[in-house]
Parts: structure tokens; sequence; C-alpha cells
């Protein structure tokens, strides 16, 4: 069961994309700077092994709470002469070639999957299943990251604290020895 995707204003979509999307490897020349995700969805899918056998398109692309982009959906219909599956890849196994790229009536956007076809068919299928899993384990992810920076916090507090009262400690001592000298070298 396929999920209906939110409609999100254009611009705003764009700016996300260009903020989060890890563009890496090969396919590129260089790095673009700003991608459309207009024409991102609908971009062909190619396996980075076999760039000229077209395996499917983008579906969707899937924003994390920093708004990066934490994956993309391709739909399947060619690959491997399966029934049609939407299938989850993660960023970092992907790469974006541009076509045309000072243009933006022309743009176009090739997808290079790092992947063969057995290792897409072993990702995740975009279901509703997956949807509530995804989201509860990046809210617990962030929960966690919450309190593990709390508790770092309060550990570099008391760290610090410490140490102030060493070096006070260290110095009033220090004031001490030398007075204690100076009375010495009096008497």
């Amino acid at each position: 069961m396929a999920l209906r995707k939110p409609l999100i204003n254009s611009a705003l979509y764009t700016a996300l994309i260009a903020g989060g999307l890890a563009i890496s490897g090969s396919a590129l020349a260089a790095p673009q700077g700003l991608y459309s995700t207009e024409e991102l969805n609908d971009a062909d899918v190619y396996l980075a092994s076999d760039p000229s056998n077209d395996i499917g398109d983008v579906e969707d692309v899937l924003l994390d709470e920093s708004m990066g982009v934490h994956s993309i959906v391709i739909d399947t219909g060619n690959l491997l002469d399966l029934d049609e599956k939407q299938y989850v890849i993660e960023t970092g196994n992907f790469t974006v070639e541009t076509h045309n790229g000072n243009d933006l009536e022309n743009i176009e956007y090739a997808v290079h999957v790092n992947m063969t076809a057995e290792e897409i068919t072993q990702q995740p299928e975009y279901t509703n299943n997956w949807w509530t899993q995804a989201k509860q384990g990046a809210l617990q992810a962030w929960e966690n990251t919450k309190e593990t920076a709390a508790s770092a916090w309060e550990s570099t507090k008391a760290a610090t604290a410490n140490a102030l009262d060493s070096a006070s400690d260290a110095i009033e001592n220090a004031g001490n020895s030398v007075e204690q000298s100076a009375d010495e070298v009096n008497n």
C-alpha cells in the first residue's frame, strides 16, 4: 500500500533538500549547491554498477527532524521483473547526477543507487508499518540525544566546578605558603 505524499510548498521543499541532500561519489564532477526536489521526484534511478539500465524512479524524499534528507523512496517497477514496489534508500547509499544544472526549466537528475538489485530488494519497503516504526525510532533517537546532551552538560558543569575549586584551593595554598615563607624570612 503506497502512502500519500503530503503537499509541500515547492520553494520550501527546494530549500530543505539543498540543506540536507547528501550528494557524493563519482556521479558528480562538482557539488551543485542547490537541488530541486520537484525535479528530483520522478528522476530515473539506476544501479551505480549499470548506469544504462533504468530500474525505476524517485517516488518521494523523506526528511528527518532537522529537515535534512533521511532517505529517498524509489519505485522499482523495472527491478528484476518483480511486482512494482517502493523501497527506502537511506542517504549515503545514492548519488545524484545533474543535467542542465544552470537552467531551472530544463534541469534533470539521475539517481545512482550504490547497491546491487538484490541489495535494494533487502531494503525496507515503503509501507505504513515501516513509516510508523521509522517515526517511533526517530522520536526515540531524538529523546536519547536530548538526554545524552543534558547528561553531558551536567558532567561538564560538575567537572568545571571541581576544576575551579581545585584551582582556588591551589592558589590559596600557594598564597599561604608565600605568606608563611615571608613570615619566616622576617622573623
